[in-house]
């Protein structure tokens, strides 16, 4: 039996891998895989890739490419989820805040740097011309917890998280949503360690082909909105909505949307240089 480990968000676009860890699908083909839930995203996730303590992991497509660059010795196999991540603006509900103007100075919390709630803030930000140098203000919060916490008492003002997985928050009177800031790209991809596909080429393909199988058919699963609405706690008629608007992926993310994605990080000052795609991905098949 082969160890692999593996980490990605506790949210609702992850439980295609629930589904088959449940199931024993990695196990009947000879994998153990290990699934750890990392609730402060995409940067713990790249710590979590260059420690050498996952294997694979389910990450946001633009921390990834930042990450990859700063020398992360991992590679882009493929895309997970094409649409883009709809980021909502959220501020306390008892917050003086109205609209996205009104938080131009202000301190956004972010799950740390180099994550997807810190580049989303840049984007954000240029999306309303804001002046990236003295406009752009953070708060290390580390996880959703961090960051009710942090808007509640005032230490960060505003804070972009997908707004599917905030809304109970929303509708528990905590959080208000003054915006929308949608990834200008797929949301998430695959991401793997360059030494594990090296050496582990055949069980990735087996990996691959079992979650691949189960999201191009994920939506036909019988009462899958209902099982959603119950393990995430949210409401019926939002993971509905959600499900409506989200396709999955089964095919290497391409090199204009990789070249599209280093522009807009590059010219946001985020990543130093771009790179050739064949530096960022790697073809499985």
């Amino acid at each position: 039996m082969k160890n692999v480990k593996i980490g990605g968000v506790p949210e609702h676009f992850n439980l295609a891998w629930y589904l088959t860890l449940k199931n024993g699908e990695y196990k009947n083909n000879g994998i153990n895989l290990r699934w750890q839930d990392f609730p402060d995203g995409t940067g713990a996730m790249c710590k979590a890739l260059r420690n050498k303590d996952i294997d694979i992991a389910i990450i946001l497509t633009e921390g990834i490419i930042k990450d990859i660059i700063d020398g992360n010795p991992s590679k882009i196999v493929q895309t997970f989820v094409q649409t883009p991540l709809n980021w909502g603006v959220h501020v306390a509900s008892h917050s003086s805040f109205q609209n996205v103007d009104d938080l131009k100075g202000k301190k956004a919390a972010i799950s740390r740097y180099g994550s997807g709630s810190h580049l989303m803030a840049y984007i954000n930000a240029e999306n309303n011309n804001w002046d990236l140098n003295k406009d752009l203000n953070f708060e290390v919060i580390k996880d959703l917890e961090g960051a009710i916490s942090g808007l509640t008492n005032g230490t960060a003002d505003y804070f972009l998280w997908e707004k599917f997985t905030t809304k109970p928050i929303v509708d528990k009177g905590i959080f208000r949503n003054i915006g929308n800031c949608p990834s200008p790209w797929p949301c998430f991809v695959i991401a793997v360690r360059e030494e594990f596909i090296d050496n582990n080429l055949d069980e990735l393909k087996t990996i691959l082909n079992i979650i691949n199988r189960t999201t191009s058919e994920f939506k036909d699963i019988p009462n899958i909105d209902k099982t959603i609405a119950n393990r995430y706690e949210q409401n019926l008629e939002d993971v509905r909505e959600w499900l409506s608007i989200t396709e999955w992926s089964q095919d290497l993310i391409d090199e204009q949307t990789i070249l599209y994605a280093q522009n807009e990080l590059y010219n946001l000052n985020i990543i130093p240089e771009i790179v050739d795609y064949e530096k960022l991905t790697f073809k499985v098949y």
